[in-house]
C-alpha cells in the first residue's frame, strides 16, 4: 500500500502529460492540414482567392480540438501568393501547477503557415 501510495500520483502525473501532448499534437496536426488545404484551394480558385482559402480552411477545422483563428493573405494575379496561418490553442492541464515552478497559467498555442502560388490560365 505504501508503494501504491507514493508512485499512483507520480504515474496521474504522467499520464495527465501525456493526454496534454496528445490533445497539443492533434491541435497542431489538424491546423497544419487546414493551412494547407486552404492554400491550396485559395490558389486554384478563379474568382476571391482570399474567400474560398478561408472558407476551406474553416471547413478542415471543423472536426479539430481547441479554438483555432485563420488569417488569410491573397494575390489576385496569377504567380501571386496565396497564404494562410491558423494560430491554434488547447487548454494546459498543467496550467494551474505552472505558478508553483514560476511559470505562468496558459493554454499551449502555436501556429501553422502554408502558401501556394496563385494558378493562372
Amino acid at each position: 500500500m505504501v508503494e501504491g501510495a507514493l508512485t499512483f500520483p507520480l504515474m496521474a502525473l504522467v499520464t495527465l502529460a501525456l493526454v496534454n501532448l496528445a490533445l497539443a499534437g492533434f491541435a497542431s496536426t489538424t491546423a497544419n492540414y487546414a493551412a494547407g488545404y486552404g492554400a491550396r484551394a485559395g490558389s486554384v480558385a478563379q474568382v476571391d482567392p482570399a474567400g474560398q482559402a478561408l472558407a476551406a480552411a474553416r471547413h478542415a477545422l471543423q472536426s479539430g480540438i481547441g479554438t483555432y483563428n485563420v488569417r488569410v493573405a491573397a494575390d489576385t494575379f496569377p504567380g501571386g501568393v496565396v497564404r494562410v496561418e491558423v494560430d491554434w490553442s488547447v487548454p494546459n492541464v498543467y496550467g494551474s501547477l505552472m505558478p508553483l515552478f514560476g511559470g505562468q497559467n496558459r493554454p499551449l498555442r502555436g501556429t501553422a503557415v502554408s502558401a501556394f502560388r496563385k494558378e493562372g490560365w
